[in-house]
C-alpha cells in the first residue's frame, strides 16, 4: 500500500504588522511592496501585512484589495470610520497571531529595525516594544520645528504623567497580543493620542515596555496637521491625568492642601505685589513678590503637601520649586506685559485682577510640576481591568 504524504503545513504567522491608511493612493502600493519583500528575503518569521483602511475617500481601498489578491499573506481591512487608533483597535482584536505592529505607511523608520523591536516579546522579556527617536543610538534626520515639538511632548510626559518611556507617537511599535486584549478595552482614544494612551496604561499596569533605537527619515510630504493633531494630544495629556488626580484619595488630599497653601501663598502675594507696585514697575514688583512668595510656598508644600520632611534633597526640591517658579514668573510676566500693550491706561485694581487671574493659571501649572518632582514615594497606579474585545476582519 503506497504512502501518502501530507501537503505541508505553513508555518503559523507569528507577527502581524498593520499598516493604518487614509487617502494614501501614492504611497501604499510601493510601500507594501518595500516591507512584503524585506519580509520574505530577510525577516526569519512568517508575517502577515494588514492593511487596515478607516475610511478612505481616494483609490485606497481598490488598491489594499488588490495587493491583497496579488501578494501571500497580505491582507485588506476596511473600516467606515476614520481613526489611526480605531484601525489599530479593530486589526489588533481581530488578528490570530502573537505578536501584532504597526508601522506607518512611509516607511520612515529603517526595517532593520523591526526583528530587534519584536524579539524581546517572542521571549517573554517585554510586553511591548516601541521604536525610539529620543533613545541613545538612534539616527534621525527632520527639521528643527518637528524635533522642538517631539521633545516637548516627551517631555511634557514625563513631567506630568511621569512616564518613563522617551518616545511616545514614533510609528513603529509592537505588542503581545494577549497584552493587546488586556488594554485595548481601556484605550479611549481612537486617533493620534492612541498610542500614548496605550502606552501610559501599559505602565500603570506594570508591563514592561522595550525601547528600540531607530534610524527615522521625515517624510516631508506627510499630510498629518500638526497643529491639530498636538492639540489633540495635549487634551488627551490632560484626559489622562484628570484620571489619575480622581482615582486617588492620596492625590485628593494633596490637591486641598496645595489648595489651601495657594490661598495663603496668593493672599501674600497681592499684599507683597501691592505694596512693591507703589514705588517699583509691575514687571519688577511681579518678580520680587513671586520669588518670596514661591520659596515658602515650596517649603510648605514639601513638608505639608508631599509629606517631605527633613533636610535631605532640601535644596534640590528648591531647585524644582525656582524651575516651577520661572514657568509661573513667564505666565504672570506676559499676562502683565500683554496687558500693558493691550490697555496701556489701565488702573491698578484691574491690572491686580488680571495678575491674579494669571496666578490662577501658574499655581495649577505649578502644582503638576512640584508633584511630578517632589512627590515621594511614587504610589503605583490601579492596573486596568480589561478583557477581550471581539472585531472582525
Amino acid at each position: 500500500m503506497a504512502l501518502q504524504l501530507l501537503p505541508a503545513q505553513p508555518d503559523p504567522v507569528v507577527v502581524d504588522i498593520v499598516i493604518p491608511v487614509y487617502n494614501e493612493e501614492t504611497d501604499l502600493e510601493p510601500s507594501v511592496r518595500q516591507l512584503h519583500a524585506y519580509l520574505r528575503d530577510d525577516f526569519p518569521f512568517r508575517a502577515r501585512i494588514t492593511i487596515a483602511d478607516n475610511a478612505s475617500t481616494d483609490g485606497t481601498p481598490a488598491i489594499a484589495d488588490r495587493l491583497a489578491v496579488e501578494l501571500d499573506d497580505v491582507e485588506a481591512l476596511h473600516l467606515p470610520e476614520k481613526g489611526r487608533g480605531r484601525a489599530l483597535r479593530a486589526a489588533w482584536l481581530a488578528s490570530d497571531a502573537p505578536i501584532v505592529a504597526y508601522m506607518d505607511v512611509d516607511l520612515s523608520t529603517d526595517l532593520d529595525a523591526l526583528l530587534p523591536l519584536v524579539a524581546p516579546l517572542l521571549t517573554g522579556h517585554s510586553q511591548i516594544a516601541i521604536g525610539s527617536r529620543l533613545a541613545p543610538g538612534a539616527r534621525v534626520v527632520r527639521g528643527p520645528k518637528r524635533e522642538f515639538i517631539s521633545r516637548s511632548y516627551n517631555l511634557i510626559l514625563r513631567s506630568i504623567l511621569r512616564t518613563r518611556f522617551r518616545d511616545a507617537q514614533c510609528g513603529f511599535k509592537a505588542i503581545r497580543a494577549d497584552a493587546a486584549r488586556r488594554l485595548l478595552p481601556s484605550v479611549r482614544d481612537d486617533a493620534w493620542f492612541f498610542d500614548t494612551e496605550l502606552l501610559v496604561l501599559a505602565e500603570r499596569a506594570g508591563m514592561r515596555i522595550h525601547e528600540v533605537p531607530v534610524d527615522w527619515v521625515d517624510d516631508p510630504g506627510s499630510s498629518v496637521d500638526i497643529a491639530s493633531t498636538a492639540a489633540a494630544d495635549l487634551r488627551g495629556v490632560v484626559r489622562l491625568l484628570r484620571d489619575r488626580l480622581a482615582g486617588s484619595s492620596r492625590t485628593t488630599r494633596q490637591v486641598a492642601s496645595f489648595a489651601a497653601i495657594g490661598v495663603v501663598s496668593t493672599v501674600a502675594y497681592i499684599a507683597l505685589y501691592s505694596l512693591l507696585r507703589t514705588t517699583t514697575s509691575p514687571v519688577l514688583a511681579n518678580l520680587v513678590a513671586l520669588a518670596l512668595t514661591a520659596v515658602a510656598n515650596t517649603a510648605a508644600n514639601r513638608r505639608l503637601t508631599f509629606d517631605v520632611r527633613g533636610r535631605d534633597g532640601f535644596m534640590t526640591d528648591q531647585v524644582a520649586g525656582l524651575v516651577a517658579f520661572a514657568i509661573a514668573l513667564a505666565i504672570t510676566t506676559g499676562a502683565v506685559g500683554l496687558l500693558q500693550v493691550l490697555a496701556p491706561t489701565a488702573g491698578l485694581p484691574i491690572e491686580v485682577a488680571v495678575v491674579v487671574a494669571a496666578s490662577a493659571v501658574a499655581t495649577g501649572v505649578r502644582f503638576i510640576l512640584l508633584r511630578s518632582w517632589i512627590d515621594r514615594p511614587y504610589t503605583a497606579e490601579a492596573r486596568p481591568q480589561a478583557g477581550p474585545e471581539g472585531a472582525t476582519r
